[in-house]
């Protein structure tokens, strides 16, 4: 097993992203544990089963990905993105996963039978069969890893303190990672947690166990019994809402159009890979297919043009045609997604890639920015082009009378099967039909550098491409 250079970090990738990843995290430093078979192949790396500083692994949505470990490695880790990759888009979790607070109970919800406990940076849920005395209004809860980024984490209170080779659990008794199939190494471990388990606590054997030593086991749990003893004396004399016990930080990434071109490239330099790597991959399963099948072509020496043109053949049916019916889905820089509902494409330039789409309203509303009434028959007429950071909305009344044009700004416009996708820079411009022009919500993106979500280069971009439309219009 390789050793771990002091003071160095690890990572372990998985998903779509990960060769790209991986280069990444070499080149800075990182070492890279639990590497898949590809993987060990493309750079040259031993098989090593250490438990991982830090994790990175696919969204479900295949956008970008999720990355959870200690907090300096996740800013390391986002700093390393931010520098590399022009519109990455970075969301931290207000809390850490594992992570033990003092809470408040702040309401009780008779409709999901849960209380909603404030723990300082956030407001959790907890099912009310655990809180035993709602009187007290003080509780110590520890946020569970299930739905790691949610607004509203999931708490319990059935504390444990994870290690690296053990996690102390609330249950009295001893366990082994099912991932450790040696009878004779399972007989050990169980043995050596029968020997030091402590009181009031529980331990579980995880997988990096197996190859240590008993002096080193013994080591962490005492560590992990000390913190524990720890959590719980702050928790004696500290007022809610308080942090007792820092968890592992979670960071959401979006790869927008750049970012994915960007990686690319990073993959490029370890194996052969078509333009449009990422994109495709994030189509899903068959066009997925395709890509890996014309990337072997590439391996084998096949002419580059040649593997090209017989993708694109492939995968074109899964591209809209003119008449069909294809989502808008639009990401704020938050993560919220929204569906801007069903629109019909009037027009499709194959060679340009630009898109008319159109959609008929059915509700009454106000047309954000414009404060325009929307009525029922209310029509939208949308120009768009892939790669384009910005898109045109034209609006009509049911017997065809201009009502205002809205211009969005945003990533780099991607097309996929179900319809275009892109993230809102919050930056827009509203054309009255007087003729009247104004720029709104700039200060949002501006403050999307405060948070963290985006960097002052992206702002930057939109800023210049804001001044371009607008030059045009006034």
């Amino acid at each position: 097993m390789k050793e771990r250079g002091f003071g160095l970090a690890n990572a372990r990738i998985r998903g779509i992203y990960s060769t790209a990843l991986t280069k990444l995290f070499l080149d800075h430093g990182f070492d890279i544990v639990q590497p898949s078979i590809t993987t060990r192949e493309r750079f040259g790396l031993k098989d090593c089963d250490e438990s991982p500083d830090l994790d990175v692994y696919d969204r479900r949505d295949r956008q970008g990905v999720q990355a959870f470990g200690r907090a300096e490695l996740i800013n390391t880790f986002c700093s390393i993105l931010q520098s590399c990759l022009d519109d990455v888009i970075v969301r931290r979790w207000a809390v850490t996963a594992d992570g033990i607070y003092k809470g408040l109970i702040k309401d009780v919800d008779p409709t999901t039978q849960s209380f909603l406990v404030d723990v300082g940076s956030a407001v959790g849920r907890i099912v009310d069969e655990e809180v035993l005395d709602p009187e007290l209004r003080q509780i110590v809860v520890q946020v569970e890893r299930r739905r790691v980024g949610a607004k509203e984490p999931v708490l319990t209170t059935k504390l444990k303190i994870p290690g690296r080779y053990a996690i102390l659990t609330p249950e009295r008794q001893v366990k082994v990672s099912l991932k450790i199939r040696d009878s004779k190494v399972r007989s050990r471990l169980l043995k050596l947690g029968e020997e030091l388990i402590p009181p009031d606590w529980g331990v579980l054997w995880r997988t990096a166990a197996a190859d240590q030593s008993a002096d080193v086991l013994r080591e962490e749990i005492t560590r992990l019994t000390r913190e524990g003893r720890d959590v719980r004396e702050r928790a004696e004399s500290m007022e809610a809402p308080a942090t007792l016990w820092e968890g592992g930080s979670h960071m959401n990434v979006e790869f927008p159009s750049l970012s994915k071109k960007k990686l690319d490239e990073f993959r490029r330099c370890v194996t052969p890979t078509m333009d449009g790597h990422h994109y495709y991959k994030a189509f899903g399963r068959r066009v997925s297919s395709a890509l890996d099948m014309a990337e072997k072509l590439l391996e084998k020496g096949c002419s580059l043009k040649e593997v090209e043109d017989r993708f694109r053949q492939t995968i074109e049916a899964e591209f809209p045609i003119v008449g069909s019916v294809i989502g808008m889905e639009h990401v704020k820089l938050d993560g919220k997604v929204f569906h801007l509902g069903e629109a019909l494409v009037e027009a499709f330039d194959r060679n340009q890639l630009s898109l008319r789409l159109s959609r008929v309203f059915e509700r009454e509303g106000v047309y954000d920015g414009l404060g325009t009434p929307k009525e029922p028959g209310d029509r939208a007429v949308t120009e768009a082009k892939v790669g384009d950071w910005h898109f045109k909305t034209q609006y009509f009344s049911r017997d065809g009378r201009y009502k205002g044009t809205y211009i969005n700004f945003n990533t780099p416009i991607e097309l996929y099967p179900r319809g275009i996708r892109y993230v809102d820079l919050e930056v827009d411009v509203c054309v009255w039909p007087n003729g009247t022009v104004r720029r709104l919500d700039e200060e949002k993106l501006k403050n999307a550098v405060g948070e963290g979500l985006v960097t002052e280069k992206l702002v930057r971009i939109a800023k210049e491409k804001l001044r371009e439309v607008t030059t045009t219009l006034c």
